[in-house]
């Protein structure tokens, strides 16, 4: 593939412009006949689809990075869409950017051009959690018999969780780490956005466009909008294309997480103005969610790394509270948090019950769960609004120990790497933004965990996904900014076939 595209290049720019005019026209002719048989067999809206799935295709073929901006685009914009035909299940347009990723990274080691494959410190922690999930997966057979969907969003749950090992083999270079890292919170952003305009415009335009995305398997009409305990005479929570109000805000952690150091850093990124641009949609996004438990664990992150670095975040931390508090808008909010904290409301006393009944069946099978086909007990269920008890639910104890093993390594080695860029003369402010960023985006979205399982849900594998790519940023930036990468400082390591 490589070589036909670099011959079609030597063609068109090369120094003989009757070839090279001639290849233009071969190309432009080619490409029409194929985009009016797709037109004619597929209609104008996959026609257009099917286009750039082909261009983003060569794209990833020539570079990882484009699989990587492929990959976040859909996360970001359209993480449940779906291809309009099935192969045994519908496949979605994550699964397709995920396994094409997988597919480059390992014919590139089939090739020889990747002789060398990093595990990093946490690489057997992260194999060890894999293997058990993979064990509670024919652990639950003996309790029930799997449906297709079940064994496609497992295998959703692993490639989610491999993800990992992808970016800590091909993005290790300080300029693909900051690549990355940009392409999240610009990601973050654009569902920040479309959640905004999604909430803003009259219902009935929001049901349109839900119903207009019906065609990618999205759900649609008026029961895909949300309001706070489901209740239309309450507000309405926003969910942009996440689906979830409470999936939206765990969502906003992580790329919340991850902008704010940026804001207050010396050195950003990006320009200050965009990234403060940036995470105001992110907040209000946030705030638009109704979601509690979110708030809380973005508040979680943004204080830990306000208390070791910035503390002008503590400050806009104070300041936010206090507008909450006071603005007479936000007051339906202030109520919905009270309400949560007295556990008085509706969907906490309904938590407060799953926790009950998620309780009672880890106590039957406590070791290594019931595996994910669901429960064996007819009077007790799979499903709990807690990311520790679902997995011990799933995976028993041994899987919830094992997971937070990974997550103990993890936190350690990125506080040791940010304390050698602290000593580091001259000062290091961009690699200390970058740092503590995805510690404030992991710790966020653990206690957001203790209130939601969006984490760990084979129904959400793009949050799935989107964590355990930051851990493995997280892991290849603190090895780079340490000096122990293998790649040379801007050496750009995403090249492929």
């Amino acid at each position: 593939m490589a070589l036909v595209i670099r011959h079609l290049g030597s063609l068109l720019f090369g120094p003989d412009r009757r070839m090279a005019r001639a290849a233009l026209a071969v190309l432009l002719l080619a490409g029409g006949l194929v985009a009016a048989l797709l037109v004619a067999a597929l209609g104008p809206v996959y026609a257009v689809v099917g286009c750039l799935a082909l261009i983003g295709g060569l794209l990833v073929l020539r570079d990882l990075r484009w699989g990587m901006a492929a990959l976040l685009a859909v996360i970001g914009v359209l993480p449940f869409a779906a291809l309009p035909f099935k192969l045994g299940f519908t496949p979605t347009f994550l699964d397709v950017a995920l396994l094409a990723l997988f597919f480059v990274w390992i014919m590139r080691i089939a090739t020889r051009q990747q002789e060398e494959l990093i595990g990093t410190p946490l690489g057997p922690a992260v194999l060890l959690f894999v293997a058990l999930v993979a064990f509670s997966f024919a652990n639950g057979l003996r309790y029930g018999q799997p449906t297709v969907t079940t064994i496609r969003n497992t295998a959703e749950l692993v490639l989610g969780i491999l993800i990992f090992f992808l970016v800590v083999n091909n993005f290790r270079s300080e300029r693909d780490l900051y690549l990355v890292g940009g392409l999240v919170m610009a990601a973050g952003a654009v569902a920040a956005a479309i959640a905004i305009v999604f909430y803003m415009i009259p219902e009935a335009m929001t049901v349109r466009v839900l119903d207009a995305l019906a065609r990618f398997n999205y759900p649609g009409g008026y029961g895909a909008l949300r309001y706070i305990e489901d209740n239309p005479e309450n507000p309405m929570r926003a969910i942009g294309t996440m689906v979830d109000p409470n999936v939206l805000g765990g969502f906003m952690i992580l790329v919340a997480g991850l902008t704010a150091p940026q804001v207050v850093s010396p050195r950003p990124l990006w320009p200050r103005r965009w990234l403060a641009l940036a995470l105001m949609l992110d907040l209000l996004a946030l705030y638009l969610t109704y979601s509690r438990g979110s708030l809380v664990g973005l508040a979680a992150g943004l204080l830990a790394i306000g208390v070791l670095r910035y503390r002008r975040l503590l400050l806009l931390a104070l300041v936010g509270a206090g507008l909450l508090m006071l603005l007479p808008q936000a007051q339906d909010y202030v109520t919905h948090l009270i309400e949560g904290i007295r556990l008085q409301d509706r969907a906490t006393l309904m938590r407060l019950g799953e926790y009950k009944d998620a309780l009672a069946l880890i106590s039957r099978y406590p070791w290594f769960g019931v595996g994910f086909s669901g429960s064996p007990d007819a009077n007790l269920y799979v499903g709990v609004s807690n990311l520790y008890l679902l997995m011990a639910e799933v995976m028993g104890v041994v899987g919830v120990a094992s997971f937070l093993i990974v997550i103990g390594l993890f936190l350690g080695h990125l506080f040791a790497a940010w304390r050698r860029i602290g000593r580091a003369i001259p000062p290091q402010p961009q690699r200390e933004a970058l740092l503590l960023g995805l510690g404030a985006a992991v710790i966020g979205a653990l206690v957001g965990g203790i209130f939601d399982h969006y984490l760990f849900n084979l129904v959400y594998p793009h949050m799935t996904t989107m964590f355990w790519l930051l851990l493995g940023l997280g892991m290849a930036a603190s090895a780079a900014f340490s000096g122990s990468a293998q790649a040379a400082p801007h050496q750009m390591s995403g090249r492929a076939m």
